[in-house]
């Protein structure tokens, strides 16, 4: 972990210091955490990687565009990276609706079953096994909502963001609360408080089995 000079602005703020000072203590929980994210998924790559090759093939026979969407978004010391899915929506359609509300018509049919069982998720194991993520963290979000942080919820990039979260599942089905003629100001307002209160309680109390525990209410 990097030494508090070296956290970039505006990260490096007095609300954030508080939430530095627990993680840097917790060295053997961040190693842990590492290690467990390099080794399963690099074990979880292999296993699914038959099964992603016919999600990737039912994509690509129906709708036009590839297997993959690739999208610029915010990690660890605000250092942008690539996030990898599996393509769920029509070819070039996000525009800058970086978010999905009720009814979304971008949205293939398989589209609609990959994002409802979270398969959409699975390329991701690249950006954890290269470090970019971890299986569990806050959800990474685009530069138009990072610029929207308060000071406070730049403590989440202290650490790599995550592929689940609490927020993640008691949000699991987020398009649901947001507003079609108004999902930008939902979002803003009343969906992204909600889960950075989340995230914030879960960053203060860093242990490896409450890692565990956010993994299985994920998958159960």
């Amino acid at each position: 972990m990097r030494s508090w000079d070296r956290i970039p602005h505006p990260i490096n703020n007095e609300l954030v210091k508080p939430y530095y000072d627990i993680l840097k203590r917790k060295w053997f929980y961040r190693f842990v955490k590492r290690l467990f994210d390099l080794t399963s998924s690099f074990i979880m790559f292999f296993l699914l990687l038959f099964p992603s090759i016919i999600i990737g093939i039912l994509i690509v026979c129906t709708s036009k565009g590839g297997m993959f969407f690739c999208q610029l978004r915010i990690g660890r010391y605000g250092k942008p990276f690539k996030i990898i899915k599996f393509r769920t929506m029509r070819k070039n359609s996000e525009g800058d609706k970086h978010i999905t509300s009720k009814n979304d018509d971008r949205i293939t049919n398989i589209g609609k079953f990959l994002r409802k069982t979270h398969l959409d998720e699975l390329p991701q194991l690249l950006n954890v096994f290269i470090g970019q993520m971890s299986f569990v963290g806050t959800r990474p979000e685009v530069i138009q909502f990072v610029s929207k942080y308060s000071d406070e919820w730049y403590a989440t990039l202290l650490m790599r963001p995550g592929i689940t979260s609490t927020a993640s599942y008691s949000f699991y089905d987020e398009s649901s609360f947001i507003d079609d003629s108004n999902y930008l100001s939902s979002y803003l307002k009343d969906i992204l408080p909600a889960k950075m209160k989340i995230n914030l309680s879960d960053l203060g109390h860093p242990f490896f089995k409450n890692d565990l525990i956010i993994l299985w209410r994920t998958v159960f």
